[in-house]
């Protein structure tokens, strides 16, 4: 896990993502297409032009090796971050809006601070869900489907299909808007990583 600042207009681009995202999810409870897609564009286009000394000696006869090493870096970003929430997404973890949030991180700040935003959130997620499951007094029956969700998941089924409160799509599954969650570690992120960086 890598812990740096992006360079300034990239963490402009991913602050207004999520924030956006956390808005939205908070209210709707969806994470819209235009603000994930426009991420993952954005990233892809800042990484491979701005990020790598281009287009300062535009030259097109170079323009692959010179806007490659961004475009590679952006890729692969965007790449980790849609095949880890993908997998989630399969499991019926996240939603598909959550699954593009995080590809559009990963096209902005590559593979490595994006495994650090994803160790960030998780933690966070965890403390705000014990927080929640405290307050709504089910501590007990999250134990319960947890251990549920591990003995589903030891006999190879997902444990949604068994109980329909553990798929994250139906209405009686309890659960915080996750686009908000990545949002808050991702500030975390950044906040940790200007600390590190003094």
């Amino acid at each position: 896990m890598r812990l740096t600042l992006p360079p300034p207009g990239v963490e402009a681009v991913l602050l207004a993502v999520v924030l956006g995202a956390a808005v939205y999810d908070v209210r709707y409870r969806r994470i819209p297409n235009w603000l994930t897609v426009g991420g993952v564009l954005i990233g892809v286009v800042l990484n491979t032009f701005l990020y790598q000394g281009w287009p300062a000696g535009l030259r097109l006869s170079t323009f692959l090796t010179d806007a490659w090493p961004g475009l590679r870096f952006s890729l692969v970003g965007l790449a980790i971050g849609f095949g880890v929430y993908f997998v989630l997404y399969v499991l019926r973890a996240m939603g598909a809006g959550d699954v593009k949030l995080m590809a559009a991180i990963g096209s902005l700040v590559g593979w490595q601070d994006w495994f650090g935003i994803f160790i960030v959130t998780a933690i966070v997620g965890g403390v705000m869900s014990l927080i929640m499951i405290t307050v709504r007094g089910r501590v007990k029956k999250t134990l319960w489907n947890v251990a549920f969700i591990m003995s589903e998941m030891k006999s190879g089924r997902p444990g949604y299909v068994g109980k329909e409160e553990l798929d994250v799509k139906h209405p009686k599954a309890m659960g915080l808007p996750h686009g908000a969650v990545i949002a808050v570690g991702t500030i975390f992120f950044l906040a940790l990583s200007a600390r590190l960086t003094q």
